[in-house]
């Protein structure tokens, strides 16, 4: 096998996994829709994505082989997925906390301009 593809093969099967949940996390809840809500949420993909890809990558580096050569990529998978999920598990609780929509005082709730009920 490709030593990138090798490297990277928890990332290339988790991918479609990973866009999905990503898909759920910003699509829901559908409101408030603020710029601040939408830089929020790229913001929180983006460093889900990057500290899985990361810990994947650390992971299979200093997996043992001494359980097989499966081992690197079962032990890259599920560290991998356990950071993805857990940044959007803080960033769901984070974003929930900043952007209720009973705080009409929060300045965060400037709405998107030209932009009603996304």
């Amino acid at each position: 096998m490709n030593s990138l593809v090798e490297l990277n093969l928890a990332l290339i099967l988790f991918l479609p996994w990973y866009a999905i949940l990503g898909f759920v996390f910003w699509r829901f809840p559908r409101q408030p829709r603020t710029v601040a809500r939408r830089s929020y949420d790229i913001a929180s993909l983006l460093m889900a994505f990057g500290l899985a890809t990361a810990s994947m990558q650390w992971s299979f580096h200093h997996a043992t082989t001494n359980y097989g050569g499966m081992w690197k990529q079962v032990l890259a998978t599920s560290v991998s997925y356990g950071i993805f999920l857990l940044v959007l598990t803080v960033a769901t609780v984070v974003r929930w906390r900043l952007f209720r929509s009973n705080n009409h005082e929060n300045p965060l709730h400037s709405r998107v301009p030209g932009t009603h009920h996304l």
